[in-house]
């Protein structure tokens, strides 16, 4: 049986944040029933993951976000989930779909998908199904733009899985299963920042992210293990990839490619790698998919030293910045884009947490948010739209071991 956190537990439990906690609760309680509101979901790690993970969350937990500062409010915590690292919305906000990064939910060591409903009105979910994903210890999932097909990245599994979803939102067995292959890459990239200790798991395919070019045509996979990019295109009928003319391409070797976002027009692809910080910027060919590199940038300052893995990219609704999240670094990076598509660093701005990885916007634009895993806590930054600069908010939503956000607005 599902549980939950109440809200009056939440609140009990934050009534050591003293006073100055109190006023944004009171700036959204006074904001009343006037305008939709806006709900966060965040999930994250719980004692029950991946192997060598401790986590400290409960589950997918809910928030309401204050229009005017970006101040989260607890409302609730679905708690009958292990590991939700990632999440994602359904593009009609009536289902939630989370993936529980876990290696033991079948005997083949499999992780799992779970299909939520979501009252729209409030954001209370409630659990339809839970699948396999296809792999051990899944670590991203999308939902195609057709709708029909839930697209799954299975990292220790080293494949890919295509998942139906079915009218009502429920799931079913995977369609299709693709397991990568490649030849072992170095732990560390050459071209990595000087200092840098950390390193990238290459011991052999590990699928980390999993989506689609904005037209929906071709399916994209980094491959963080191989230091590949693969292009797909998917049969709407069978569920089915198909390789693209060129099915792969290979990045530097041992940079770990980690997650791609593309620009407006679908023509520039943004991907960023791990182990050495470095976003690659290329041409996407929308009718072909071929890929042509055109930049490599840091993710750091030249006068950086230190271990550092970059772990998030998004991309501002006026195409004009580029966000990206540094591990270890501690700082969240900013890139202007030029007419061209290029990028040039303008900032780090530190993230005032640990180990910061998943960002995501607010539905608003006004605010961006970070998922700091090893300080339990969410941080929120004001946007200035015109320099691109993130501004700290000074507000700490406390988390245990977050790693991934959702944003909807209500229906009332």
């Amino acid at each position: 049986m599902s549980q939950h956190l109440s809200r009056r537990q939440f609140a009990l439990a934050l009534a050591g944040l003293g006073a100055t906690a109190l006023s944004p609760l009171r700036a959204i309680a006074a904001q009343g029933a006037t305008q939709p509101r806006i709900l966060c979901f965040v999930g994250g790690y719980t004692e029950h993951g991946p192997p060598g993970v401790t986590g400290y969350g409960k589950g997918i937990a809910v928030f309401e976000m204050d229009r005017d500062t970006g101040y989260l409010m607890p409302i609730t915590t679905f708690m009958d989930i292990p590991s939700p690292s990632f999440i994602t919305l359904s593009k009609n906000r009536k289902f939630l779909y989370a993936l529980s990064e876990i290696d033991d939910y079948s005997k083949a060591g499999d992780g799992s998908i779970t299909a939520f409903s979501v009252d729209t009105r409030n954001g209370t979910l409630a659990k339809i199904n839970t699948v396999s994903s296809g792999g051990s210890v899944p670590a991203h999932l999308s939902v195609h733009p057709s709708g029909k097909y839930l697209l799954v990245a299975n990292y220790m599994g080293g494949s890919v899985a295509v998942i139906p979803i079915h009218d009502d939102g429920s799931l079913g067995s995977p369609t299709d299963i693709v397991h990568n292959s490649g030849p072992r890459q170095p732990e560390r990239a050459a071209d990595n920042p000087q200092g840098n200790f950390a390193v990238s798991d290459h011991s052999g395919p590990h699928p980390h992210m999993i989506g689609t070019d904005p037209s929906g045509k071709f399916v994209l996979v980094d491959d963080a293990g191989l230091d590949r990019i693969y292009v797909w295109t998917l049969d709407l009928t069978k569920g089915k990839l198909i390789p693209a003319q060129t099915p792969f391409y290979d990045m530097e070797p041992g940079s770990a490619p980690r997650h791609f976002v593309f620009d407006h027009t679908g023509r520039v692809l943004y991907n960023l790698c791990e182990q050495n910080s470095k976003v690659v910027v290329s041409k996407f060919d929308p009718r072909t998919g071929a890929i042509t590199e055109v930049q490599s940038v840091s993710t750091v300052t030249s006068h950086f030293r230190g271990s550092t893995l970059a772990a998030e990219i998004l991309i501002a609704e006026s195409g004009r910045f580029v966000y990206v999240s540094n591990r270890l670094g501690d700082s969240l990076a900013v890139f202007s884009v030029g007419i061209d598509g290029t990028l040039t660093l303008e900032d780090e701005v530190w993230m005032h947490a640990d180990y910061g990885r998943a960002m995501m916007f607010d539905p608003s634009g006004n605010f961006l948010f970070c998922a700091n895993q090893r300080s339990d806590s969410v941080t929120a930054f004001r946007v200035d739209r015109e320099t691109g600069k993130p501004v700290f908010t000074n507000h700490f939503t406390p988390v245990g071991s977050p790693t991934t956000f959702a944003f909807m607005v209500t229906d009332s």
